[in-house]
């Protein structure tokens, strides 16, 4: 056996260095010669295996891998090896010993001698089989939260503290008639009018405000132009990436708005005419009364009947009346001021409210009303109907306590200008 020289010893303590920190790498680290055979593994390949080196060393990877499902690790190492490639990509190889799916990412690159011809290879490869299965979770659940996301009925976004979002989901895309990618990255002021972003501003500065939650209506109009109402919940969140950030879940409730502004519509609406009911036009009296009481302004009102109703009931039947008191109340409706509350108060009996209105303002506009009807036949489909009206008046004293008797006032008016031949009109001192 020949003897070691200090050259030769320093050389193997180098190797034994070498080696000792390949074993510590963390990576899976070999050298193949050109047939293939291992010349060299660390211990992270031995340990993978689950042989010694010496039972390793001289042996292809028919002995420690199902080649026959394995065959990508075969064929990335014939293209180092036949044409000299570098391959950096996943591989994914099942253990003979164990039967186990393992999944890594490998670097190899050829062994050339000093003539520049390849010899064999090189590869190092890290075990990447749980980032893997998190990643294969994770798109699983995203693709389950996106499917949710996108097919519930509501309107579901992220923004941060300059209104820029984050996230939104089809929904709220197609809302803006984009597609969610589209959305990210914007702002409230690239999809919507100034008013409408200084609306939705108000929740928004509440919850980081606050940092609570915080819920109310928002209304806006569609990328259409109509007007839409939501019910919005929205959430603080605090995000390592974009730091104050809220989370905007906007429920629809146009269909409910409308509803409700018609069950109110109708609850002051007399269905006949579309006037105003005694309900709406007494309500309004009252807080005007109030007023006029406290600020010491005038107020008007004045009463309204169709002379002989009842006999254009009786010569031409009911359906002709229900027209005429409808072509009656369009035309009142045409002249009258915006302020003023024309409603039917009785069968043929209709009511005028007029706020900050003098009695001699009044005593005009009652006159203007009769002079509207009289001698201008009301075309009722195919007939002319020709009527007439009378009018009480009266306006708020300052010794007067309610509406009621205000209201009382001017219908005595009304029986007076009866009284005195109809199609007049009469006003109480």
């Amino acid at each position: 056996m020949p003897k070691s020289t200090p050259d030769t010893q320093l050389l193997r303590l180098k190797v034994d260095a070498l080696h000792a920190v390949l074993d510590e790498m963390g990576a899976y680290i070999f050298t193949k010669d050109i047939h293939g055979c291992y010349t060299f593994a660390n211990r992270k390949v031995l340990e993978l295996f689950g042989f010694p080196l010496e039972q390793v060393l001289g042996k292809d990877d028919s002995h420690f891998f199902d080649l026959s499902i394995s065959n990508e690790l075969r064929v990335n190492d014939l293209r180092v090896m036949q044409h000299g490639e570098v391959i950096e990509q996943e591989e994914t190889n099942v253990i003979r010993e164990t039967g186990e799916t393992r999944t890594y990412w490998c670097i190899k690159k050829p062994l050339r001698d000093a003539n520049g011809l390849i010899i064999g290879m090189c590869g190092i490869s890290s075990d990447i089989t749980e980032r893997k299965r998190l990643e294969v979770q994770i798109h699983e659940q995203k693709h389950l939260l996106d499917t949710v996301m996108n097919n519930v009925e509501a309107h579901i976004y992220m923004k941060d503290s300059s209104c820029t979002y984050l996230y939104a989901n089809r929904k709220t895309a197609e809302m803006f008639s984009l597609s969610p990618e589209q959305i990210v990255g914007k702002r409230d002021i690239d999809l919507m009018p100034q008013e409408d972003v200084d609306h939705l501003r108000q929740l928004d500065t509440q919850v980081f405000e606050t940092q609570t939650k915080q819920q109310g209506e928002e209304s806006f109009k569609d990328a259409s132009g109509r007007m839409r109402h939501y019910w919005t919940v929205k959430i603080p969140l605090q995000s390592a990436a974009h730091g104050d950030s809220l989370i905007g879940l906007s429920t629809d409730i146009t269909e409910l708005h409308l509803l409700k502004e018609e069950l109110q519509r109708q609850a002051s609406t007399d269905s006949l005419t579309g006037l105003y009911n005694r309900r709406y036009f007494y309500d309004v009296a009252h807080r005007e009364f109030s007023r006029s009481k406290r600020s010491k302004l005038p107020l008007s009102v004045i009463a309204i009947d169709i002379d002989h109703f009842k006999m254009i009931n009786d010569q031409h039947g009911h359906p002709m009346g229900d027209a005429v008191l409808c072509a009656m109340a369009k035309r009142c409706l045409e002249v009258i001021r915006e302020a003023d509350v024309l409603a039917r108060t009785g069968g043929e009996e209709f009511s005028l409210l007029l706020p900050e209105t003098s009695l001699n303002t009044a005593m005009e506009i009652a006159e203007r009303l009769r002079c509207l009807l009289q001698g201008h036949d009301l075309q009722v489909g195919p007939a002319a109907i020709d009527i007439t009206i009378s009018l009480g008046v009266a306006s708020y004293k300052k010794t007067e306590t309610s509406f009621d008797t205000l209201f009382s006032r001017a219908d005595h008016a009304l029986l007076q200008a009866k009284q005195l031949g109809r199609n007049r009109v009469c006003s109480t001192p």
